[in-house]
């Protein structure tokens, strides 16, 4: 929970100049430049604010071609808006735009308040929900990279200084020191970030060496990833209906029957205008999105037919490198919208897309038939013959979750009809006592008609 005094704790920009206190009750501003704007998005942004514990007192919506460039909204609306934070006893503007540095800090200067931008309010949730040491190290990633950005405005009081040659004005020199200082801060964070990209890409390497496939679940915030997570591994991962639950990736195994374990990974759900200095920080989380075998993207169904949503989440997809991999559109909370259960498939019979409800449980295992088939669709299913002291063989087998039938051969061995993909066939294929098409004995082997 964002709580009043972690508001009220300096930001990374505060450190450098004044600006006006932090408060918890607010007015809100949400400017329509289109005719075709959706009043949803308005929804999304009074989420976000409920989401960072910011009281809502008010809103104020304006309608304009562009941005007015002193004060964003305009000097007509700048006064519409301090007589709604006189008359609410508010102590804080939050908008639903980013704000250049000057137009910010004109606001602040003209209404005596903090205003704050939509992606100071982000980072402001992220900084509040991070849990883990990675976690909080990649959102002060992003506080800094966004504080470098407004530096140049931050010392205004300091531009009077005198200048010219032999006369270094003092406000340079500020904003020089500032910067290092930040840059150093940034430097130092980067190499902490890479021993944890390193280590990522050891675990991605171990799993691929150990036949491991990942699945990742992507999708807008507050879709329902976390609870779909949970529900198909059992785990106790943080849900709540509220933007942002999730930030630290967290990986469970799920085992699917033919295929064996793969390991599915939770990841931060995405936004509407999702600050790049978030995503350029969280990369080394996402990183698991881009090396999955299979992504799962989940969608609220009460948003069904909202292109827009699908349009942010491909986008961020296709920033991160990850628009190519393959992918299931997974529908959510089907209780809400009184759809059945079922699967959509393809003109070529794949799944495309799978409808449920994680709260209840209703088309789960649809989920995992759909993942096992577009993860398995390369798994040549084949017959083959185990020794009688092939034993070590058969149980990995049954570990992996391969062995589909089993049945006992005259000579005392065991027949299986298995599905595995190329790795695991090939190290089957390098064990003693097993006879596989193509090797000797192959006579008394042939490949199995499928499932």
């Amino acid at each position: 929970m964002l709580t009043r005094e972690r508001l009220r704790r300096p930001t990374v920009t505060q450190l450098f100049f004044d600006r006006p206190e932090t408060g918890q009750r607010a007015v809100l501003v949400h400017v329509r430049f289109s005719q075709l704007e959706e009043l949803e998005e308005i929804g999304e942004f009074e989420e976000l604010v409920r989401s960072a514990d910011i009281e809502q007192l008010a809103l104020l919506v304006a309608r304009r071609k562009r941005p007015d460039a002193h004060s964003f909204i305009g000097s007509g609306k700048l006064a519409e808006l301090q007589a709604l934070l006189t008359s609410h006893a508010a102590d804080m503007v939050v908008f639903d735009h980013d704000l250049t540095p000057s137009q910010q800090r004109n606001i602040e200067t003209e209404l005596k308040c903090r205003v704050v931008t939509r992606t100071e309010l982000i980072l402001y949730i992220f900084a509040a929900r991070a849990r883990t040491h990675e976690g909080q190290l990649q959102v002060e990633l992003a506080q800094l990279r966004h504080a470098q950005t407004r530096l140049v405005r931050g010392w205004t009081h300091l531009d009077r200084q005198k200048g010219g040659i032999g006369l270094r004005g003092a406000g340079e020199t500020q904003i020089e020191m500032d910067q290092r200082i930040l840059a150093e801060r940034v430097r130092a964070i980067d190499k902490r970030l890479e021993k944890v990209r390193k280590q990522r890409e050891q675990g991605r390497r171990a799993r691929q060496r150990a036949d491991v496939a990942t699945v990742a679940l992507v999708g807008y915030t507050n879709a329902g990833k976390s609870t779909l997570f949970n529900t198909l591994t059992q785990a106790h991962v943080l849900a709540q209906d509220r933007l942002f639950a999730t930030l630290d990736p967290t990986l469970r195994k799920l085992a699917l029957p033919g295929l064996g374990d793969v390991v599915l990974a939770d990841t931060v759900g995405f936004i509407r205008q999702l600050p790049h200095s978030l995503v350029e920080a969280f990369k080394a989380t996402l990183e698991e999105v881009s090396q999955a075998d299979l992504l799962l993207h989940v969608i609220d169904a009460t948003m069904h037919g909202n292109e827009e949503r699908t349009k942010q989440v491909h986008a961020v997809l296709a920033e991160i490198g990850a628009d190519q991999q393959p992918l299931l559109e997974v529908y959510n909370k089907i209780d809400l919208v009184n759809e059945p259960a079922r699967i959509d498939r393809g003109e070529h019979g794949e799944p495309t897309a799978v409808w449920l409800s994680a709260k209840r449980g209703d088309g789960i295992d649809l989920l995992v038939a759909a993942i096992t088939e577009r993860l398995g669709v390369n798994s040549p299913t084949l017959r083959v013959i185990l020794s009688p002291t092939a034993g070590k063989t058969r149980s990995w087998l049954y570990r992996m979750g391969a062995v589909l039938d089993e049945q006992a051969s005259d000579d005392g061995g065991t027949e299986l009809t298995v599905r595995l993909n190329a790795q695991s066939l090939a190290r089957l294929a390098s064990q003693p006592g097993v006879l596989l098409p193509g090797s000797r004995g192959v006579h008394r082997i042939s490949p199995s008609p499928g499932p």
